[in-house]
């Protein structure tokens, strides 16, 4: 590519030379035009400023600025406040259809951030996991003309860090409910936002709120997405994942001899087991011979075989029904540590009425899409298949169900058994996302219920 003084050079020698030919070939002057003029062309294809500037346009597309967001703090009570922003197209004052995003359970920021941001040594520039679910929804949706509204789950801040362990250690589904409230009011009277036409996302543990934010605040809520759902009571779900997962792991992948026995090495040094099952080994052990020559044994209390191999039903399973029973047991002045949702969280999750028993009070003028993929070890899809058969049966007139092969938990490729955190969300499923909010029949649809009503 040339520079433009280069140009300039080269375009003052073949005017010149235009004129030299020209008087020396007098009766030939439109043959010499078009050969000086193609030889301009061909030079401006590649080179000429206005050639240059649609290469760089070209070039710079992916640099063009498409959103705009303003940061925000959300006061959620008693002086707790939490990071928001509020995500916008670039051009355009709006009103522009609102949504609220609504994160999964855990340490989760308002991305959902996969992983630890890291600092590049030599830009001083942020460096963010592959894996942010919400913030593909939030720019995405922004991009195509909605205000998407995000923030960070009380008490938590960037990198997984948690600003207040006495909050995190005490945060309940009512809390959490409350907050996405609280977001929910900031966001219809943002002056960007169409306060007539607002729409709830809630991803996993959100997909918990979502519905019952749709039926308090019926006036408010226009569509509500759950994305990954969950259907029957909390405490099932946490049996699935806890003890069925790495049962039905066990027996299908480990058992090789198929007489319900397990190697102890085998399954420590398992990636997927350990995922599934955690570090259940060093509960179920106390020293086992491992291949470093390490001389261990199984403790007593679970080796009920007295050997290196634990029974699936006899020794894993009752093991993992343990764990389960704990993990919601509240111990007053216990700290508790980051990474799961602590005690309280959960207890309080397993007292909630199942959304399988309240998605039919759903408002009827009220859209309902639900997202789900078919390879999500933590929610399995069945209780997407539940919900929409109560919608059916209650005879909701706007709901629909989206299910994608091979996608997990965070709607990225994932086996069977692990849903993979490693990735940015599908297309496919932010397409659909947009296409069914963006759909003019769910207006429509408001719009002849309430000449009915």
């Amino acid at each position: 590519m040339f520079d433009q003084p280069f140009l300039s050079t080269l375009y003052t020698i073949l005017l010149l030379l235009l004129l030299m030919f020209l008087v020396k070939f007098r009766p030939m002057p439109l043959i010499i035009l078009g050969v000086f003029f193609g030889l301009i062309s061909i030079f401006s294809i590649s080179s000429s400023p206005f050639s240059l500037s649609l290469f760089s346009e070209t070039l710079a597309q992916s640099d063009l600025q498409t959103t705009k967001y303003r940061n925000m703090v959300i006061d959620l009570d008693n002086g707790l406040e939490t990071n928001a922003r509020l995500n916008l197209p670039a051009n355009g004052d709006g009103p522009f259809p609102g949504v609220l995003l609504i994160a999964g359970s855990g340490m989760a920021d308002m991305n959902e951030t996969g992983g630890y941001v890291r600092i590049d040594n030599e830009t001083g520039s942020k460096l963010y996991p592959t894996s942010r679910p919400l913030f593909d929804i939030a720019k995405y949706l922004s991009e195509r003309g909605f205000a998407v509204l995000q923030y960070d789950k009380r008490s938590i801040g960037e990198n997984v860090t948690i600003l207040d362990s006495n909050v995190w250690g005490n945060i309940t589904i009512d809390n959490l409910k409350q907050d996405a409230e609280k977001a929910l009011d900031v966001l219809v009277h943002q002056p960007e936002v169409d306060a007539n036409d607002v729409s709830v996302v809630g991803h996993s543990e959100g997909t918990l709120i979502t519905p019952r934010i749709a039926i308090d605040n019926p006036g408010i809520v226009d569509k509500v997405v759950l994305m990954a759902p969950v259907a029957i009571n909390m405490s099932d779900l946490i049996y699935i994942q806890g003890v069925t997962n790495p049962i039905n792991y066990a027996q299908q992948i480990l058992d090789h001899n198929h007489n319900g026995l397990i190697s102890v090495q085998e399954a420590s040094e398992n990636p997927v087991f350990d995922t599934l099952a955690g570090n259940l080994t060093l509960l179920l052990t106390k020293n086992i011979t491992t291949a470093n020559g390490t001389l261990k044994q199984l403790s007593p209390q679970f080796d009920v075989n007295n050997d290196t191999s634990i029974s699936i039903d006899e020794e894993l399973k009752p093991r993992l029904i343990d764990r389960i029973k704990s993990i919601s047991v509240v111990t007053p002045g216990e700290k508790c540590d980051p990474g799961p949702p602590c005690p309280m969280n959960i207890k309080s999750e397993f007292s909630l009425i199942p959304n399988l028993d309240i998605i039919g009070k759903v408002p009827s003028d009220i859209s309902i899409l639900i997202q789900h993929g078919k390879n999500d070890s933590q929610i399995p899809i069945q209780q997407a298949f539940l919900l929409q058969q109560e919608l059916t049966e209650v005879r909701h007139p706007d709901h629909t169900l989206i299910t994608y092969p091979d996608l997990g938990h965070f709607f990225y490729p994932s086996s069977q058994w692990l849903s993979a955190v490693n990735g940015p969300t599908e297309d496919k499923v932010l397409e659909d996302l947009f296409s069914w909010l963006s759909d003019p029949v769910r207006d429509f649809k408001e719009f002849t219920i309430l000449l009915k009503g």
